[in-house]
């Protein structure tokens, strides 16, 4: 959705700071009646299209249908939604409700170009895939009979989901609307370690039946392990061998060579589109990769500061390689990097009060990233109850970098901001439960500046770890851009976050491939931290005394996921309303 449409339909009572004073008039009742009805209507629907039924214990668990009548129905559906929001005008709803059509419709937006660029062709990425998220439902939590009726249900729809996405996956390949083949380089690992397992009881997929909850009866035990050993050998397995057998044979050696977005069908068209749906802003890829080399100039700055703080003889890429390389920055075992990440969260949890008046009633674990999926995982990664710590190739892992990957992934960052809006029962439900990423890396990102304010960098190491994550968010705009509108090669992007952080050489190897593979995603972490950075100045100017850190911090996250232009807007209410948040009795 365009940046100025947003604006408009912000208005200037956006978020209801200064409501009219006289009633609404039947017109505006009206708008708002017809634009509630369309998005309530839309997103229960909308959660049938891809829910397993996890939220709602009367739907029947399921694997949702990716077949190409499904498809065409959602690219009906949300061109019907699209032409109904353009009817409605922003100026005849009420304030709440401007700041929800702005969501909503930057929703349907990024929705319906997916499906017009057919991105359901391509259901992969360098560390993501249709098969390792229902591999995912293994690792659930199962308490009753009926859960592990469900999962098995599941599994026994695999076999039927698998054929679907390989049905698509085919008509990209014919299209030339793959990933780069080299993102895919063992992405067939996973899938064989299901496939060729020997037994049943073998395969990852029977985790849940090893152990039971002590309030299942034995015999209801006995029949769910045998139905459940029946399911994997039956459907699971079979599934799987099918699978690994077309990604091995047909799909990753006849997979694009080429690495460009720009290169696809509609490349150009279809980049624009990632643009736009993960910054929000119309804003061009050459107006991002002029910016990113602005701030990688201003970080390098910053880091070489810390670099003679602490007296090393040599010059920026001699510390990057020090940083690299010595042996004291690296953690020998799995649980010392484990723990660390443990002590770093618990100490943000002492000063949490000091700087949000509002906190959420979720909490989090700890736990390693599985095995299957960490040679190609990020370093971490966290959301809702998990904050996922990579263990795998420990000498990729430094401790320098720990205190900015555990305030970005856990609190207060992912697993503290997205709590905070599934907990608002304020918001409409399509504003609960959806992840809007410059929203939410922008504000994991500025999670880990905030964490200089509240001392969190205990030594200039753990200093210069953040700045280096800093240039890596910054260096995606120049890599992303470079990449996919700018014809860079895979060594070229590679060269550049080497020369420009202390990433290790594994994680830029794996990062690179995850930009190559999803255009435009790795955009949204700098360019929303910006905003919120340009938000919290803007509101630190015009209140002066009158600002308050947690009622700022308290604004921005009861939104939920919100477009930039929401950011902009609900800053600009809190400044009307003198520096009040909305927990005025808890500041």
């Amino acid at each position: 959705m365009k940046a100025l449409i947003l604006l408009l339909a912000l208005g200037s009572t956006a978020l209801g700071a200064m409501p009219p004073k006289t009633p609404k008039s039947a017109v505006a009742t009206s708008a708002d009646a017809r634009f509630e009805a369309l998005y309530t209507a839309e997103y229960a629907w909308r959660q049938l299209q891809f829910a397993q039924g996890e939220d709602n214990p009367t739907a029947a668990p399921r694997l949702p249908d990716v077949g190409p009548k499904a498809q065409a129905e959602r690219l009906a559906r949300w061109t019907d939604v699209s032409r109904q929001l353009a009817a409605i005008s922003p100026a005849t709803l009420s304030p709440a409700n401007r700041v929800n059509y702005a969501v909503y419709a930057q929703q349907i937006d990024a929705l319906l170009a997916e499906q017009r660029f057919r991105d359901y062709e391509k259901p992969l990425t360098a560390d993501t895939s249709f098969w390792g998220d229902v591999a995912e439902s293994a690792r659930g939590t199962f308490k009753s009979v009926k859960d592990y009726r469900d999962y098995i249900a599941v599994m026994r729809q695999i076999p039927r989901y698998f054929d679907q996405q390989t049905g698509n996956m085919r008509a990209g390949l014919a299209r030339g609307f793959t990933p780069a083949r080299v993102t895919l380089t063992g992405r067939d690992n996973g899938v064989a370690q299901v496939a060729d397992a020997k037994t049943p009881q073998e395969s990852p997929f029977y985790e849940p039946f090893k152990s039971f909850p002590s309030t299942i009866p034995a015999a209801d035990q006995a029949a769910l392990r045998a139905e459940g050993t029946a399911a994997i050998s039956q459907a699971v397995v079979p599934a799987y061998a099918t699978l690994l057998k077309f990604l091995r044979t047909d799909y990753i050696p006849h997979a694009r060579e080429g690495l460009a977005a720009y290169d696809l069908p509609d490349g150009k068209a279809y980049y624009l589109s990632k643009v736009r749906e993960y910054t929000t802003q119309d804003i061009t890829p050459e107006q991002i990769h002029a910016l990113g080399l602005a701030e990688i100039a201003k970080i390098r700055g910053r880091m070489d500061g810390v670099m003679r703080s602490v007296k090393f003889q040599g010059d920026l890429q001699a510390f990057f390689n020090h940083l690299r390389t010595d042996p004291q920055f690296y953690p020998k075992t799995p649980n010392e990097l484990l723990y660390r990440a443990a002590w770093i969260a618990k100490t943000f949890d002492g000063k949490a009060s000091q700087w949000f008046g509002h906190l959420p009633r979720s909490r989090f674990a700890i736990k390693p990233v599985p095995a299957d999926i960490a040679p190609f995982y990020t370093g971490g990664r966290g959301g809702p109850g998990i904050y996922l710590v990579n263990t795998y190739d420990l000498p990729s892992r430094p401790f320098y970098s720990q205190v900015a990957l555990t305030l970005h992934e856990s609190a207060p960052g992912h697993a503290f901001q997205m709590p905070l809006a599934s907990e608002n029962k304020s918001l409409p439900a399509f504003r609960r439960d959806t992840y809007l990423s410059v929203y939410g890396e922008g504000w994991a990102l500025y999670c880990e500046t905030l964490g200089e304010d509240m001392g969190m960098y205990e030594t200039p190491y753990d200093l210069f770890g953040m700045l280096s994550y800093q240039a890596w968010r910054a260096a995606r705009l120049v890599v992303d851009t470079g990449i996919h509108a700018k014809g860079w090669s895979r060594k070229q992007a590679q060269d550049y976050l080497h020369d420009n952080t202390a990433l290790s050489n594994h994680e830029i190897e794996t990062e690179v491939d995850r930009y190559i593979a999803w255009p435009g995603q790795a955009l949204s972490y700098y360019m929303g931290q910006i905003a919120f950075q340009t938000a919290r100045k803007k509101a630190q100017d015009k209140l002066g005394a009158k600002f308050n850190i947690r009622a700022f911090h308290d604004a921005m996250l009861e939104m939920g996921s919100v477009p930039v232009p929401v950011i902009e807007a609900r800053t600009d209410e809190l400044i009307a309303a003198g520096g009040k948040g909305p927990y005025p009795d808890e500041e």
